[in-house]
């Protein structure tokens, strides 16, 4: 049995009918985006029929209610936004590239895994190449797997090796920290090291997002063989989180050096926990064919990658 082989199109298709096409994808009809754009409504028609033939495909199925976005419509849109985005970005590298600044660079990631990886890396960017522009968000994982795909951000810094990694992404793991039970004062009999079985009574603050660090957390408890707590405040915010241990009898389980970043006094605590049989794992996501620019590449190298 052979393998089917499909004839790849060679002819370049015109950028301008690609950002025409994502007009319409923002707007929600041809209409909407003929004026967004001051155009004719018949010209952004043909724009995208003359696309439709050149891709010899189908972008939306159009209806009563407006139009939607075929499969092959859906793919040629992260395209379009990273096209976008692309003109952007070369707009602004040659405006800070008159003031020596190299960028821009824009990255996102869950809060732990910036805290943990990213001021070190900056300081170290910082010796490599001067002065430079960064743009960092906190996202939720699945979120920054879309604004990668979209080309809005170029590296994702996340939670690693607890799931499998799409195949259109790349993976490296930079860092590891142990789970903790974190603790204020109001927790000062407790001893080095407890079992979640002895402590899975107290009133708890937990994360909420259901990413792999939010899936880590919970493999905690069920490993001890105790139920997650139901009652506990849900918070995604380290910073929030550790204020409401600090000043409350509540605790919460994360990362050991995470925890205690920046803490200079006995305010909290970690705590060993027994049923931490693995360390919390982070590192950095990219798009695997998208090249990387040069201040990523320099970003990557200030990183250091565990086998």
């Amino acid at each position: 049995m052979t393998d089917t082989i499909f004839p790849v199109r060679q002819s370049a298709i015109d950028p301008r009918a690609l950002l025409t096409f994502k007009a319409i994808c923002e707007a929600g009809s041809i209409s909407a985006a003929a004026r967004a754009l001051n155009l004719s409504q018949p010209s952004v028609s043909n724009t995208i029929a003359r696309l439709e033939r050149k891709l010899g495909v189908v972008l939306f199925e159009r209806g009563r209610g407006g139009i939607s976005l075929t499969h092959e419509g859906e793919v040629l849109q992260r395209r379009a936004d990273a096209l976008a985005t692309l003109l952007t970005d070369a707009a602004a590298e040659v405006e800070y590239a008159r003031h020596d600044i190299v960028g821009p660079l824009r990255i996102g990631g869950t809060p732990g895994a910036l805290l943990t990886l990213l001021p070190g890396a900056i300081m170290r960017l910082e010796d490599a190449v001067g002065h430079f522009a960064l743009s960092v968000v906190e996202r939720p994982d699945e979120q920054l797997l879309d604004m990668l795909r979209r080309g809005e951000i170029e590296l994702a810094f996340v939670t690693t090796r607890i799931e499998s990694v799409p195949a259109d992404m790349e993976e490296v793991t930079c860092a590891r920290d142990p789970f903790a039970l974190i603790v204020g004062p109001h927790h000062a009999e407790l001893d080095e090291e407890v079992s979640l079985r002895d402590v899975e009574d107290f009133l708890w603050v937990l994360p909420e997002a259901r990413g792999a660090f939010r899936r880590q957390v919970d493999a905690l408890f069920i490993a001890a063989g105790v139920s997650v707590p139901r009652t506990a405040i849900r918070c995604d915010s380290l910073l929030t989180t550790r204020a409401i241990v600090r000043k409350t009898e509540r605790v919460t389980v994360l990362p050991r050096t995470v925890a205690l970043d920046g803490v200079t006094d006995n305010s909290i605590r970690a705590i060993a926990i027994k049923e931490a049989v693995f360390e919390r794992s982070v590192g950095v996501l990219r798009l695997a064919e998208r090249p990387l620019s040069p201040l990523s590449r320099s970003l990557l190298s200030t990183l250091e990658f565990i086998p």
